[in-house]
């Protein structure tokens, strides 16, 4: 006697990071996803393209600490600011006036890179049993643990990565009308506080 599709449990998948799902967007429906967003409207949004889903709002880097024996596959994208590029490009230099930079808006003062990208490596590979994968942009540094190299995006995760071209995913061109149509996502009717061209640049 076979099982029929109702009783075939499904894999449970932990998306942390979640934002609006640009990472969910192409994972059918064929899994039992927990979604884990810290901004309550950030996950509302969510929630709306993906009702299926359980959405939590809480610490991600938390949860996965507490819950990362209950799930078959943890994907994981944390925050990507104080590693990126553009932050060490934007940081204000302490030797030097920078009124002109500040008059413009522009600059950030420095700041340590978020070390929770590689707890989170480093925890993955040493306690968790199922498949991985965090994400991140490419940094301004050396990464300290190598990982797969695609685009704008480091991969590290405990399964081989194939290596493909896609589309350009150039964020910075066009607007969020551009951004929406590329990416599958209409947010206009949402009034949030936060910036909806970082949501959308946020999409993986």
């Amino acid at each position: 006697m076979t099982n029929s599709p109702q009783q075939i449990e499904k894999k449970k998948v932990l998306n942390l990071y979640a934002g609006i799902g640009g990472n969910r967007k192409l994972w059918g429906n064929e899994y039992e996803i927990t979604a884990v967003e810290w901004d309550k409207e950030i996950a509302g949004i969510y929630a709306d393209f993906f009702p299926q889903d359980k959405v939590i709002v809480a610490d991600a880097h938390q949860y996965l600490l507490e819950h990362f024996g209950e799930y078959d596959f943890i994907w994981s994208s944390p925050p990507c600011p104080s590693h990126s590029r553009i932050n060490k490009a934007n940081v204000l230099s302490p030797y030097k006036d920078n009124t002109a930079q500040l008059k413009h808006g522009g600059g950030i003062p420095p700041r340590f890179p978020d070390m929770k990208l590689y707890e989170e490596i480093i925890f993955l590979q040493h306690f968790y049993k199922g498949k991985w994968c965090v994400e991140n942009v490419i940094s301004y540094y050396e990464p300290l643990i190598k990982p797969t190299k695609i685009q704008r995006h480091y991969f590290w995760s405990n399964f081989p990565i194939e290596q493909k071209q896609f589309a350009n995913d150039d964020i910075s061109n066009g607007g969020n009308k551009t951004r929406q149509e590329r990416l599958g996502f209409d947010i206009r009717k949402y009034k949030i506080k936060e910036r909806k061209d970082k949501i959308l640049r946020n999409c993986v």
